[in-house]
């Protein structure tokens, strides 16, 4: 088959995806696995071999990220659960400041939180930052909504262990510990150069309080949210009533004095989990980073370390941080709670791990048809163009389609075959495709709706602060990548 029809039938693929998928509502694992089929059977793969390629692209994304995903989501769920993460944002704030904690906050949440599924982090952090808004002072409100739009959307493509940022090293072959030591060079400048821009804008007239804020809704949720900030996650003690519910909180305990013990110790260990501080609720996960990035040196350094070279290989060194993270947390809360944590992650990793699959279904199916070969004609003579490119199809598909997984995971499998061809370290591959997935997060997006609702912001407002903000951010992402790729 000639190059042109390989070149046409890849787009036709593509673009029948976004087609099932925005038109007519098709889920994206059954529009990305049709739009396979199409691909090998056009091409001249024939039905077995577009059958087998298909379930072998699935299967070996799966071999190399599948246990990556679960573990991290299992942890991020059962610190949601233990309350580190409200306790962390709070003690940030004491510790940096009013004005700095758009700066921090953005920083934990794409760095250090990213083990956890980005609506959960969401729902959980986005009340504290609408609290703490006012204590920032003027344009408190708009500084928070777009420093947590910058940081969730740059978490997940760029930090390990975030769900895009595994699914694109699996995809592409890149070892993990690269991938988190090139994920955080790049998203920590990311994060507060983008922060600083749209900061400067907001500061020159860009943001409108009285158009782009919902007072209204933002003072109901405040009332809302005093109730959430007692919970017992949070490291505050909730009430004998709201916990007990029961005899040992009223005049009728005297009479049942057993009872009345039973609350107590209810009551106990609702304290409990203050007891804990932050860095032992965290150690585990930090453990993980720590070993999978000394792995990492170790490889490219050539050192030859078996006992080392096995406990940062990603697989164990996030399980040692789950077994780690089980433990301390259970001693924490309880073990019913840390149950109940990790009933919520793997409901929460499935449609992780089955969408990141069927991507890779793709990905091998576009390198059957040969279209690695095609493309590293066109671009031998230069690495550059190759990054520029894949930022730009993530973009836009993430404008169609609204998911910046499913358009950093389908935009790098396009290009995905080049980089041996042309001598392109993966890993800059990655990092553009994840950087072109955040180009405009719009109405499309469930977390354009979120964070529209959960901080108060109107629509409008919401286009400023996550649209433009997250835009900016994935900007700002792929000037720092071109210079990265003339050094690497």
């Amino acid at each position: 088959m000639s190059d042109i029809s390989v070149l046409i039938n890849t787009a036709v693929a593509v673009l029948a995806a976004v087609l099932l998928i925005v038109r007519f509502r098709v889920n994206p694992v059954i529009a990305l696995v049709v739009s396979s089929v199409y691909l090998g059977l056009a091409v001249g793969l024939g039905v077995e071999k577009t059958v087998k390629t298909i379930t072998a692209g699935f299967g070996d994304i799966m071999v190399d990220v599948g246990l990556l995903i679960a573990f991290g989501v299992l942890m991020g769920s059962i610190l949601n659960q233990s309350g580190a993460i409200r306790r962390l944002v709070e003690h940030l704030l004491n510790t940096f400041g009013p004005k700095r904690l758009p700066y921090t906050m953005g920083l934990a949440i794409g760095t250090l939180l990213q083990s956890i599924f980005l609506d959960v982090l969401l729902v959980i952090s986005a009340p504290l930052a609408r609290k703490l808004a006012p204590k920032i002072g003027e344009l408190g409100t708009a500084r928070m909504a777009t420093a947590m739009a910058i940081a969730l959307e740059c978490g997940i493509v760029f930090t390990v262990p975030g769900v895009a940022s595994l699914a694109l090293a699996g995809l592409l072959n890149v070892p993990l510990g690269k991938m988190l030591l090139f994920g955080l060079l790049l998203v920590i400048p990311t994060i507060i150069i983008s922060i600083a821009i749209m900061t400067f804008l907001f500061r020159r007239g860009f943001w409108n309080e009285a158009k782009d804020e919902d007072h209204t809704f933002v003072a109901e949720e405040d009332r809302e949210g005093e109730e959430e900030e007692y919970d017992g996650g949070a490291g505050r003690t909730v009430s004998a009533g709201a916990a007990g519910g029961g005899p040992g909180s009223n005049g009728t305990a005297a009479s049942n004095g057993t009872k009345a013990q039973v609350a107590g110790s209810v009551a106990v260990a609702e304290r409990e989990p203050k007891q804990f501080p932050l860095i032992v609720l965290f150690a585990p996960l930090l453990t993980s980073l720590l070993l999978i990035g000394a792995g990492a040196i170790l490889q490219i350094l050539k050192i030859d370390l078996p006992w080392l070279q096995l406990l940062g290989e990603p697989v164990i060194a996030l399980l040692i941080g789950l077994i780690g993270t089980c433990l301390v947390t259970r001693s924490a809360i309880g073990q019913k709670r840390v149950e109940e944590a990790i009933a919520v992650g793997f409901k929460e990793s499935g449609q992780i791990l089955i969408l990141t699959g069927v991507g890779g279904s793709l990905a091998a199916t576009v390198a059957a048809a040969g279209l690695g070969h095609i493309l590293g004609g066109f671009f031998s003579a230069s690495t550059v163009a190759p990054l520029l490119v894949v930022w730009a199809i993530a973009a836009v598909l993430h404008i169609a389609v609204g998911s910046v997984t499913l358009s950093a995971i389908t935009a790098a499998g396009l290009l995905a075959p080049i980089a041996p061809v042309i001598g392109l370290d993966p890993v800059l591959l990655a990092l553009s495709a994840g950087a072109g997935s955040l180009f405009m997060v719009h109405v499309t997006s469930n977390t354009f709706w979120l964070l529209q609702s959960l901080l108060g912001q109107s629509v409008r407002g919401a286009l400023k602060s996550v649209t433009v903000g997250v835009s900016v951010a994935s900007v700002v992402a792929i000037l720092l990548i071109l210079p990265m790729s003339l050094l690497f």
